[in-house]
C-alpha cells in the first residue's frame, strides 16, 4: 500500500493498532517516515460498547504511548473499531483534544470472498470531495489475506479518484 500511494504522490491516514505496532514497530515508523498521517483506532481492536469507561480510557492512553513512541508523532485523529463510538470513548477522545473520524465511503475490503474490483467499485461509487474513503491494510480482524485483496483495489481506487479531479490527502489535512 506505501508503494502504491507513492506512486500516485497520495497521502493517507493510517489509523494503527496498539497491538500491532508493539508486533511491527518498523513498519509503523515507516508509515510515518513516508508522510502518511498517523491516527490512532485503539490499542486493542475490540467494540467499545463492551468495555467499561476505565478500560476505554486505558485502552486508549495506551494506544497513543506505544503508536506515538513507534512513529514519533502525536496522532490527534482517532477512528474506533468497527466505527462504533461509546460515550467514555467519545468524552476521552475529545479531553485529549482529539480529532473523531468516521468514513463516508467504504470497500468492505474486510469480506470473504470480495474481489478487488468490487472493493474499488464500493469505495469509490459517489465519491466526492471530502469524502473519506476506508480500507485496511492488514488482516489481523478481518477475512484471510482481504489486505491483498486491497492492496489490488488500491489503483483502481486511486484512479477514480484522480479521475474525478479529486485530491488524494490525509484526513487530518482534508479539513
Amino acid at each position: 500500500m506505501l508503494e502504491e500511494l507513492a506512486r500516485w504522490h497520495g497521502v493517507a491516514t493510517f489509523f494503527l493498532v496498539g497491538e500491532q505496532v508493539e508486533r511491527h514497530r518498523a513498519l509503523a515508523a515507516e508509515i510515518a517516515a513516508a508522510g502518511h498521517t498517523i491516527g490512532i483506532h485503539g490499542h486493542r481492536h475490540t467494540l467499545l460498547l463492551r468495555r467499561s469507561p476505565r478500560a476505554v480510557h486505558d485502552d486508549l492512553l495506551r494506544a497513543r504511548d506505544v503508536i506515538g513512541s513507534a512513529t514519533g508523532t502525536e496522532p490527534r485523529v482517532y477512528r474506533p473499531p468497527y466505527g462504533v463510538f461509546s460515550g467514555p470513548a467519545l468524552l476521552v477522545v475529545r479531553r485529549l483534544g482529539w480529532r473523531p473520524l468516521l468514513w463516508s465511503r467504504w470497500g468492505r475490503d474486510w469480506e470473504a470472498g470480495a474481489t478487488p474490483e468490487e472493493i474499488a467499485a464500493r469505495a469509490t461509487r459517489g465519491l466526492g470531495d471530502g469524502d473519506v474513503v476506508l480500507l485496511h491494510d492488514a488482516d489481523h480482524y478481518s477475512s484471510r489475506d482481504s489486505w491483498r485483496r486491497t492492496v489490488a483495489a488500491l489503483p483502481l481506487v486511486l484512479e477514480a479518484a484522480a479521475a474525478a479531479g479529486l485530491p488524494l490527502v490525509a484526513a487530518s489535512q482534508s479539513t
